[in-house]
C-alpha cells in the first residue's frame, strides 16, 4: 500500500521521500519508480533526521504501517524533527482509539495527526483509492486538494474523498467499511457455495454474476464484479485457478487485519444488533482452523457436508433470481447494521460525521462500492443533511428493497437448512429483519426468567414510555427466597 501510494504522489507531480526498515523493499519502490518513468521524483532514506530535512516546510508525511504500536514508535522516532504545522497522514487501518491518542499528543506541539482510512486494496493505492479522512478542520482543509486529485473518481469524474469529521472519525469509518466489506463477502461466497451445490460450473457462475453486476439490485457491485473476474482466471497450465484455493480465511488471527475485530467489538459495545457482521466474522474464524475442521469432521463420522441440490425444469433459473435477491438483501443488512453502528459512535464522540461525504467516498474506489445502493437507497438518506437517525429500517425506500427480497431469503434459508448448505450471513439476516421490525419477540420469557432468577424487574404490555432500553418497573416475587421454616430455596 505505503509503496504504491509513493508511486501515485509522484505521478501525480510530487518530489517523493521514502524510508523503511526495509531497503529492500525501498529498492522494489525506487525499480518501479524507474520502470514507470517516474525515478527522478522518489529518494530513499535511512533515518528520520534526513527524510524530514529533504522535505519543504510545512512537511506533509504520510503513514502506511500496521496497526498498533508501531505508529507510536514511528511518531516517537520523527517527532524531535517536526515542527508546529507540519501534517502527519496516517492511512493505515488503525484503531480509531489509537489515532485519537495520536491527536492528542501532538496538539501541544502544534502538529496535525490525521486518520485517513485508505480502501481499495495495493492496486487502488496505485491507481487512486477510496480515502476517509478525519482530524482537525484546518488541517483537512490544508490536504484535501491534493487528496481530491490522487483519490478515486466515481463516474461522474468526482473524487472519492471528503472530510468525515472530528477525531478519529475518518478510520472509524473505515473500520466499519470493513465490517460491511466482510458481511458482503461472506454473502457473495455462501452464493457461491450454493451455485456449486447446485451444480454449476465455476465460469457458469462467474457469467452468472458478471449479469447480476450489470443490472438489478446488484448494478456495479465490486465485489460481484470481481468474483464474476476471478471465476474466470487460469493458471499457466491453462487450468482455472479458484478450485486450487483452501477454504480458510486467516488474516484476523494473523494479525494481518484488525478492522474486521473492531467493528464487531465496536457494535456489540455501543449496544447495536449487528448479526450479519457479527456471523461474517465468526465463519472467518471457524474457516481458519482447517486442521480443526478436518479432525471435528472425522469425530462425527464425515459431518454434515453441503447436499446436491436438484431442479425441475425452469425451477433452476428461478432459484438463482430467489439466490440474487437474498444474497442483495444480506449485504444490503450488511449497509444497514454498519452505518447504523457509525451513527452511535458519532453521536457517543461527537464526531460531527458528514454522511453525504461518507457516501461519495463510498462511490468507486472501495471494496464496498455497489452503485445501487448508493445511488438509490443511501443517496436520499445522507445527502439530505446530517439525518436525526441511520437506522435505515425507519425508511420506507429501504424497507421497500427489503420486502421485495424476504420471499427470496426465506425460500433460500429453507432450502439451504434443509440440504445442509453452508449459509451463516444468509440466515442470520433473514432473523436479523424478523427480529428488528418485531413487535411480539419471545425475549418476553427471556426477560421473564431474569426475573425469576435475579429480580432484574421487568415492563408490562401495553405501558406508556417502554420503548427505550430502560429498566422496568415491576419485579413478581416468582418464587420465594425462603420456606415458611426459614430454608433457603433453590
Amino acid at each position: 500500500m505505503g509503496g504504491g501510494m509513493s508511486l501515485l504522489f509522484a505521478e501525480n507531480g510530487l518530489e517523493v521521500s521514502i524510508s523503511d526498515p526495509s531497503e529492500e523493499t525501498m529498492d522494489k519502490v525506487l525499480k518501479r519508480a524507474e520502470e514507470e518513468g517516474l525515478g527522478g521524483r522518489l529518494k530513499k532514506f535511512k533515518d528520520y533526521k534526513s527524510l524530514c530535512a529533504s522535505l519543504s516546510s510545512p512537511k506533509l508525511l504520510v503513514f502506511s504501517l500496521p496497526h498498533g504500536d508501531v505508529g507510536d514508535k514511528v511518531l516517537e522516532g520523527l517527532t524531535p524533527y517536526l515542527t508546529s504545522n507540519d501534517i502527519i497522514l496516517d492511512c493505515g487501518n488503525e484503531h480509531f482509539a489509537n489515532t485519537e491518542r495520536r491527536q492528542h499528543k501532538c496538539r501541544s506541539t502544534g502538529i496535525h495527526y490525521l486518520g485517513i482510512g485508505v480502501s481499495g486494496g495495493y492496486q487502488a493505492a496505485r491507481q487512486g483509492p477510496s480515502m476517509c479522512p478525519g482530524g482537525d478542520e484546518e488541517a483537512l482543509r490544508t490536504v484535501m486538494p491534493l487528496l481530491e486529485r490522487v483519490a478515486a473518481k466515481d463516474k461522474n469524474g468526482r473524487s472519492c474523498v471528503g472530510a468525515v469529521g472530528k477525531g478519529g472519525s475518518g478510520h472509524y469509518v473505515k473500520t466499519v467499511h470493513n465490517g460491511i466489506e466482510h458481511g458482503m463477502m461472506s454473502a457473495i461466497s455462501e452464493a457461491w457455495g450454493v451455485m456449486r451445490a447446485m451444480g454449476m460450473g465455476i465460469e457458469e457462475i462467474g457469467n452468472v454474476l458478471k449479469k447480476w453486476n450489470e443490472e438489478g439490485e446488484f448494478r456495479g457491485t465490486f465485489l460481484i464484479a470481481i468474483g464474476a473476474d476471478l471465476a474466470h482466471k487460469r493458471d499457466e497450465k491453462k487450468e482455472l485457478v479458484l478450485p486450487t484455493v483452501a477454504d480458510k480465511v486467516v488474516q484476523d488471527i494473523t494479525g494481518e487485519e484488525g478492522t474486521g475485530i473492531w467493528s464487531n467489538t465496536e457494535a456489540i459495545e455501543l449496544h447495536v444488533p449487528a448479526p450479519t457482521l457479527n456471523v461474517a466474522h465468526a465463519f472467518r474464524l471457524a474457516s481458519a482452523y482447517l486442521g480443526g475442521r478436518e479432525k471435528a469432521k472425522k469425530v462425527a463420522g464425515g459431518g454434515w457436508p453441503p447436499r446436491k441440490l436438484e431442479f425441475g425444469k425452469g425451477q433452476k433459473e428461478a432459484f438463482v433470481e430467489d439466490l440474487r435477491k437474498a444474497t442483495f438483501a444480506t449485504c444490503l443488512a450488511s449497509y444497514i447494521q454498519g452505518l447504523t453502528d457509525i451513527d452511535a459512535a458519532n453521536k457517543k464522540h461527537g464526531w460531527e460525521i458528514d454522511y453525504a461525504a461518507v457516501l461519495q467516498i463510498w462511490k468507486a474506489g472501495c471494496i464496498i462500492q455497489a452503485d445501487y445502493i448508493s445511488e438509490e437507497l443511501l443517496a436520499p438518506v445522507l445527502n439530505s443533511g446530517n439525518p436525526k437517525s441511520l437506522n435505515l429500517l425507519f425508511n420506507d425506500r429501504v424497507v421497500r428493497d427489503i420486502r421485495n427480497s424476504m420471499d427470496n431469503l426465506r425460500k433460500v434459508v429453507a432450502k439451504g437448512v434443509e440440504t445442509d448448505q453452508v449459509i451463516p450471513t444468509l440466515s442470520a439476516s433473514l432473523e436479523y429483519f424478523k427480529i428488528a421490525t418485531g413487535t411480539n419477540l419471545p425475549t418476553s420469557f427471556y426477560e421473564a426468567e431474569l426475573d425469576y432468577f435475579g429480580a432484574h424487574m421487568f415492563d408490562k404490555k401495553g405501558e406508556e414510555g417502554i420503548g427505550g432500553p430502560t429498566e422496568g418497573k415491576h419485579h413478581f416475587e416468582w418464587k420465594p427466597a425462603r420456606t415458611k421454616d426459614g430454608q433457603e430455596e433453590r
